[in-house]
Formats: C-alpha cells, structure tokens, sequence
C-alpha cells in the first residue's frame, strides 16, 4: 500500500528563506498597527460627526486624528442635518471600535473621548426611542 520515499527530494529547503524575501517590505510594529486602526476608526467618527453638524466634537475628535496621523484629518462641510438615528447609532459603534483600540494601545484620552460620544449618541438613541413610543 505505502512505499517509502527512497530517494532524497530534488527541492532544496533552508530556513530563513522567508525572513529573506520579507527583509524587503516595510514591517510594523503592533503599536504602529494599533496607531494606524485608531486614527482609522477615529476619521470615520469624525466624518459622521461633521454630518450631524456636532463641531464642538469633531474639533476634539480632529485633534486627536491629527495627534495620531501626523496630519490634519481631511474634513467634509459642517451641515446641520437633523440627527437620524441611524447616523447616531452608526457614531456610537464607530465610537465603541475606537474606544477598544485606544484601551488596547492604552491611550487614556482616546479612551475617555470615545466614552464620552458612545454615552452622547446612546442619550440622543434613548430619547428618539422615547419620543417615538408617545
């Protein structure tokens, strides 16, 4: 049924051939990573804050992007658009993804900032609730 291999393979193995073809490519750190998911997750945040028109906010949510990317974060117009809960509940998980990322890199203002909106947005979901069962 099985007969062993008897003669040695052609296919010459070594170690490190990966380390080698990786040497190329720019590698991160997870700190960086951690840096780079934040910023993302804190931009997207700050996109549908500048829609619900909330520029206090955004002007502590901008800051801290910049903080993190180096650079100012690219801003669409303020407008001041009715708060659909949709947009409210999209802010709060946006603001929850932040909030696990900067307790993982252990960024403490991030933190509490990100607390802070998922507490505002849950406040503005719960009173649309409420409105809306009278």
């Amino acid at each position: 049924m099985y007969e062993p291999i008897r003669t040695k393979s052609s296919v010459v193995h070594r170690m490190g051939a990966a380390e080698e073809t990786t040497a190329d490519y720019p590698q991160r750190s997870r700190a960086e990573a951690l840096d780079i998911q934040l910023a993302g997750h804190l931009a997207a945040l700050l996109a549908v804050t500048d829609e619900l028109g909330l520029a206090d906010s955004a002007a502590e949510i901008a800051t801290q992007v910049t903080r993190l990317r180096g650079a100012e974060p690219t801003r669409a117009p303020q407008g001041a658009v009715e708060g659909s809960p949709a947009l409210h509940q999209r802010a709060h998980d946006l603001a929850a993804r932040a909030l696990l990322v900067a307790a993982s890199r252990a960024d403490t203002t991030v933190a509490i900032l990100a607390a802070e909106r998922m507490d505002a947005h849950a406040a503005v979901l719960e009173s649309q609730d409420l409105a809306g069962a009278l």
